[in-house]
């Protein structure tokens, strides 16, 4: 397994990386993990309100939606003898933060407040975010949000504005006790699946295996390399269809990836410069 940034450090109380899969061929919308999510973590009420995007009432993960159940709906061919009979497929996918392995948002985080837990997962100190917003841009996902509140004053702790960056721990409270995310907990269908990443690993390689033999010829594992642009996910995906029509990108890279280059570039460009500054002064003298 390639090794999270800053996961090593840990050394003796280094524990084993435990991430999600979530199998979406047995999602079944309930948004079970939603409504878990929330409660669990004391997240502020959003997503009330009618999208237009089918049962689909958050539309994307923000800082009050950690688990976002997308639902999206194809029409697909009935019939084998192509007579036009088309009828509606629904793809159902309870997407979260990746976790990813070489993180961008850990590079980019003046404070600290983002950090990497023992468990190989990525969590942010809300005691230590001073609300910067670098975060945000840098997640290739969108996963990370500055939240913004409307007064509410049945929940005076939620009252004024924000403006910190909040996102999924994959419950690390939980995983301190012992215990499973709360979402995963809550999945009917077992569609979240938790535990230690290469055992979900092997587990996600058999389930591909008996869906692609049962003629899901759609069916792929998404995020579940180690050799893609971010790692590997710490939470990755089974899906019946292409990333993109779930919302998500197909081919995602860690932003960061070319910041030792690009600092290599400009300090040989400043080099070059003061070179060439010393070489006229001297010359302007002779």
């Amino acid at each position: 397994m390639t090794v999270a940034d800053g996961w090593e450090t840990y050394a003796d109380e280094q524990q084993e990386r435990v991430g999600f899969f979530t199998d979406t061929s047995v999602c079944i919308g309930c948004k079970a993990c939603e409504v878990a999510c929330k409660e669990w973590n004391a997240i502020p009420e959003d997503g009330l309100a009618f999208t237009g995007h089918s049962y689909d009432n958050t539309v994307q993960l923000d800082a009050n939606s950690w688990r976002h159940v997308a639902f999206v709906e194809q029409e697909q061919p009935l019939r084998a003898n192509g007579d036009g009979s088309t009828g509606l497929r629904w793809l159902m996918e309870s997407d979260v933060c990746k976790h990813c392995t070489h993180a961008a948002c850990l590079d980019v985080c003046p404070t600290g407040a983002l950090f990497r837990t023992e468990f190989g997962t990525v969590v942010v100190q809300q005691d230590v975010c001073n609300g910067c917003g670098y975060c945000v841009p840098a997640c290739p996902f969108g996963v990370l949000d500055k939240r913004h509140l409307a007064p509410a004053p049945d929940l005076p702790a939620f009252a004024k504005e924000d403006g910190r960056v909040w996102k999924c721990t994959l419950c690390y409270d939980r995983l301190k006790g012992g215990h499973e995310p709360a979402c995963a907990k809550a999945c009917p269908t077992k569609s979240i699946q938790f535990g230690p990443l290469d055992e979900l690993r092997e587990r996600a390689d058999a389930r591909l295996e008996k869906l692609t033999a049962a003629g899901a010829d759609g069916a792929q594992l998404y995020g579940r390399d180690p050799e893609d642009g971010v790692g590997g996910f710490g939470a990755f995906f089974l899906l019946l269809d292409d990333p993109e029509v779930y919302g998500l990108p197909p081919d995602p890279v860690v932003t960061t990836r070319d910041l030792p280059e690009m600092w290599t570039n400009m300090l040989a460009a400043a080099a070059a410069m003061l070179v060439g500054v010393a070489a006229a002064f001297v010359g302007g003298r002779s």
